[in-house]
């Protein structure tokens, strides 16, 4: 094993991707409805590996990587967080308070009755809040302590291995709590809550988030007979709104579409919609046909940024009932706000920054764009200007320091990045001609900056893991449990008993206020339906700022309860 050694020892490259590969293959292992994820994965097998040897990765590699993580991160919140920033939204900011009042008093807690470190706390803070971004800024802000380097470099590994034992028991606490006690608790059948819900909120079925097998926008072709005589007006009405008569074929030639146009008997129609909304189609014009190539009509599929004024803040039905003549021929196949999918039914919420996919003929795509915002260029990933300039912002907002009193107060790499993140996200959202950062590459880069960082703390604090545990022995375990129970408790009293919401959303609520996504999964398994995202992503958007704000604060307080 000797050789193995040497070769990690005198190669870190080789001991960071050994980390990825095997943390993010133990991160994808299942136990009963828990895994542990990539990112917490490598932490843990990072550890193993820096016990085995003495390995250093460059501090350069190890700050680049957090801040490309964390400003994608608030570049990917910053228009949900701000469009949040309304009377309706603002009641969820709630949770996220009840999350930073809580893991605050209870790191307080843990400190003087264990007497922990400023290193431990933190990360017993972060993997408690199952914040891993806050495990960087803690760092950071334990970097500018005046102590020794040594003493730095202890406290730095301590937040690490801290970490990695308090999310563990975080991520099993949340998830049993929210998806199997709490609904127990509240004494209701989760999934049928769900159902109504869903159906209240204009739901057409429950698992509306599953990819169908078949196309959800078709094009089919009609040979008149039951239709003849009436106008395409009259037609479109009975077909309903889930379809479109797109154009109309007679004697060999294609006639030009109007909505007073009648029909006559044996005209051959393109109808494009919903597949569920053709189904009666036959009935309403005449036999189906094979699809005519002469006939046969391209769809077109959009990816649009909402920014036009009119949709800030908007029901999916308000918008509908709005825009009802606008909008025909064109069909929302799917609604992403930041990271997360969105049920498209007649209640969700359509704010100012989302990205809706439209499919329609390219005349009636290029009809409605400008009504609702940007079209996407999909040949174009990442601005990397835009980009750059936002990250060389980040860490000269960073490096920004005021002096009250004799307390220096900087927000270090990770806030800098974290607020020039926002704002460059926020801005972009408002001018969606430049720095596009599409979803796929923004994850890319998230997830690879954040297990890259979460890497070298973990081999930096493999050789101090031991002596850790041996010193607190049971009692990180206990205090990891409670830093994500109690918080949830109390959302769980606020959000059923003050606040009166359904049952999935005060579960969405709850995941959301810890940003777990593997909470969330679990609750929308068990609801069977996505009805609690629509709590989660707003509470969410509020904690993802706040929460890594709070590693400068917990190091400063730690430090002034254990000097």
């Amino acid at each position: 094993m000797d050789w193995m050694k040497s070769i990690l020892e005198s190669t870190p490259e080789i001991a960071l991707f050994a980390c990825l590969a095997i943390g993010f293959a133990v991160g994808k292992i299942r136990v009963w409805k828990i895994s542990l994820g990539g990112v917490a994965g490598t932490l843990v097998v990072a550890i193993f590996i820096g016990m085995f040897a003495d390995i250093d990765l460059n501090d350069q590699v190890k700050n680049i990587a957090f801040a490309l993580f964390i400003f994608t991160l608030g570049y990917v919140s910053g228009p949900t967080f701000v469009a949040s920033l309304n009377r309706k939204s603002l009641r969820y900011a709630t949770f996220t308070g009840v999350e930073v009042v809580s893991v605050l008093a209870i790191t307080a807690a843990a400190v003087l009755i264990m007497n922990l470190d400023v290193g431990t706390a933190a990360g017993l803070l972060a993997g408690g809040a199952t914040e891993s971004a806050a495990v960087g800024t803690a760092t950071d802000a334990i970097g500018r302590l005046d102590l020794s380097d040594s003493e730095i470099s202890t406290l730095q590994a301590n937040v690490g291995t801290a970490y990695s034992i308090s999310y563990i028991c975080g991520l099993i606490t949340i998830v049993l709590l929210s998806s199997q006690f709490f609904p127990l608790i509240m004494r209701v059948n989760l999934r049928e809550e769900a159902a109504k819900l869903w159906a209240k909120m204009g739901g057409a079925r429950d698992e509306n988030t599953a990819t169908p097998a078949a196309p959800a926008v078709v094009g089919r072709e009609y040979r008149v007979q039951a239709a003849a005589g009436k106008t395409v007006a009259e037609v479109q009405q009975a077909l309903g709104g889930g379809s479109a008569i797109e154009e109309v074929f007679r004697e060999g030639n294609t006639i030009d579409l109007a909505q007073d146009l009648i029909l006559a008997a044996d005209d051959r129609v393109l109808v494009v919609g919903h597949r569920e909304a053709l189904v009666g189609a036959e009935d309403v014009i005449g036999r189906e046909v094979p699809l005519d190539s002469s006939l046969a009509m391209d769809l077109d599929v959009a990816e649009i940024v909402v920014t036009s004024k009119d949709y800030k803040a908007t029901t999916l039905g308000q918008i509908r009932e709005d825009f009802a003549e606008d909008r025909r021929g064109v069909f929302l196949q799917k609604i992403q706000r930041g990271d997360h999918e969105l049920p498209v039914n007649a209640s969700t919420v359509i704010q100012h920054g989302d990205t809706v996919r439209l499919a329609g003929s390219k005349s009636d795509i290029k009809r409605v764009v400008p009504k609702i915002g940007f079209r996407l260029d999909p040949t174009i990933t990442i601005d990397m200007v835009y980009i750059a300039v936002g990250v060389v912002a980040g860490f000269l907002i960073g490096k920004l320091v005021w002096t009250v009193g004799t307390i220096p107060l900087t927000l270090g790499t990770g806030g800098g990045c974290l607020l020039a993140g926002l704002l460059f996200g926020w801005l972009r959202s408002k001018r969606p001609t430049f720095g596009q950062y599409e979803s796929g590459a923004a994850d890319v880069v998230k997830t690879l900056g954040l297990s890259v960082f979460i890497c070298a703390v973990g081999l930096s604090s493999g050789p101090q893991a031991v002596a850790l545990v041996k010193e607190f022995g049971i009692g990180l375990p206990i205090a990891g449990v409670a830093m994500t129970a109690i918080p949830a408790f109390i959302s769980l009293f606020v959000a059923w008993k003050l606040m009166k919401l359904p049952a999935p959303l005060v579960l969405g609520s709850v995941t959301g206020q810890q940003c777990s996504t593997p909470g969330v999964t679990a609750v929308q398994a068990a609801a069977g339906n996505a009805t609690p995202l629509m709590a989660y992503t707003i509470v969410y958007a509020f904690s993802n700022v706040v929460l890594p704000l709070l590693g400068p604060i917990v190091v400063a307080m730690a430090h002034s309860l254990n000097p």
